[in-house]
């Protein structure tokens, strides 16, 4: 057992119950055992008191889409490195991907995974389990054993299925065990060979572009398939103004959809590209500006639900290509935090909202205890400060990988201490 813990001084804000006030939350046995807005609360004698002098507490962010390199590709990334990784960025849990060597489609390997997690990392690792046997989009798998094994939703990953008929029979299947289906929303026949958003900038640069279509039909297909079947949907990630518009009219008639979106395309636009910088070459394409503004409306009117890293560590040799060579994927997990923040400084959207979408929404969808500050809930904390200035450094990054797309920019926001089941997994040292 932990020594109690007090955290007193603090500007808590819990986006799941709307509180932005002064306080201390006392943590015993890896739970929030009391919360005091304003007034003194009884401190263990045996208790560890830290003050926050004003610093913000917050639930610990759940990211929902984390690609690993464990099993099969340690080289990239393990659980033991993502969780170093997610700690210093403030996750306290991550959905991993099931894009691993081999596929997680089985219920032994999620089992394996929750277990070696367990012994290796440092915050909470949420198993997916693969929609379809080896993510090859032809065969689905079993759900309700990859259920009882843990898993907390299905999802392809970074592949779509591109079957309609396979997917609704996939949505029926999910909707009888009550599983979430997170579809990765892409027509392959209109994505072919490109590697970059359509448009002139791509036109200028030599290269083959991606349609914004290859992203609204999928998605428009799956919103009506997940009417016609009741199945909880999420997309995976948008990134253009239509299909905003796309979930905003059917969350008036639907209320178990709900969208993401990657941090890259709400803080990142195509121009970020610059002279074919691969970093920057993404699975779901930088947009434009205008696109870029649209989805930040999305955010704010509540069309998109959830904002997450799409950490994708990937290794110097495959980023280091030509442009329409290289592979694709950015690391997130440390920058998450402070690039959303950026929406905050420069008033796009409010704390509140931004918080939310990184802690009680995807608590919500994934039907976790977390993601929030009450009695009761996990002791899955973070104290960060709003303010404190710092730039992205490839050698300080604890991922394995260094490929991210916030290499030398200059960041507002930093997480001081994280707190995982009650204890300090990571502080912040000057």
């Amino acid at each position: 057992m932990t020594r109690p813990l007090l955290i007193e001084n603090a500007r808590i804000i819990d986006p799941a119950s709307g509180t932005d006030a002064k306080g201390a939350v006392l943590v015993e046995n890896g739970l929030i055992s009391d919360i005091a807005l304003g007034a003194p609360v009884g401190v263990p004698e045996d208790a560890e008191v830290v003050n926050a002098n004003g610093l913000i507490l917050a639930p610990g962010l759940i990211d929902m889409r984390v690609f690993t390199g464990e099993p099969g590709k340690e080289y990239r990334e393990t659980l033991a490195s993502a969780g170093e990784a997610a700690a210093a960025g403030g996750v306290t849990s991550f959905v991993m991907m099931p894009d691993t060597s081999p596929v997680v489609d089985d219920g032994a390997l999620v089992d394996f995974l929750i277990r070696r997690a367990k012994a290796t990392s440092k915050v909470n690792v949420l198993p997916s389990g693969a929609i379809t046997k080896g993510l090859a989009g032809q065969e689905i798998t079993e759900f309700g054993l990859l259920q009882e094994a843990g898993a907390v939703c299905l999802t392809d990953g970074r592949h779509s299925i591109q079957s309609s008929a396979l997917l609704r029979t996939v949505m029926s299947y999910a909707a009888n065990y009550g599983m979430t289906v997170i579809h990765h929303v892409s027509d392959q026949s209109l994505t072919g060979d490109g590697v970059m958003n359509e448009g002139l900038f791509a036109t200028i640069l030599g290269l083959k572009g991606i349609p914004r279509e290859a992203e609204t039909i999928p998605l428009a297909r799956d919103l009506q398939l997940a009417a016609l079947t009741g199945a909880k949907y999420h997309a995976a990630q948008i990134s253009c103004a239509a299909s905003v518009d796309l979930m905003a009219a059917a969350k008036k008639r639907n209320a178990s959809i709900t969208s993401g979106i990657s941090i890259n395309n709400l803080a990142l636009n195509e121009n970020d590209i610059g002279r074919y910088r691969t970093f920057f070459k993404l699975g779901t394409p930088l947009r434009s500006e205008d696109d870029r503004q649209a989805v930040i409306e999305g955010l704010r009117s509540g069309a998109i639900d959830t904002i997450h890293s799409d950490h994708d560590p990937q290794d110097t040799e495959v980023k280091r290509q030509p442009f329409a060579e290289a592979s694709d994927g950015a690391i997130g997990l440390e920058t998450l935090l402070a690039a959303a923040l950026r929406l905050h400084h420069s008033g796009d959207v409010d704390l509140m909202t931004i918080l939310r979408a990184m802690t009680s929404r995807p608590a919500e969808i994934l039907g976790l205890s977390s993601g929030r500050i009450a009695k009761g809930a996990p002791a899955d904390l973070i104290l960060f400060d709003l303010d404190y200035p710092w730039q992205v450094s490839e050698r300080d990054l604890r991922s394995r990988s260094r490929n991210t797309s916030f290499e030398g920019a200059r960041l507002a926001g930093k997480v001081m201490r994280t707190i995982v089941g009650g204890e300090t997994v990571h502080v912040h040292i000057e």
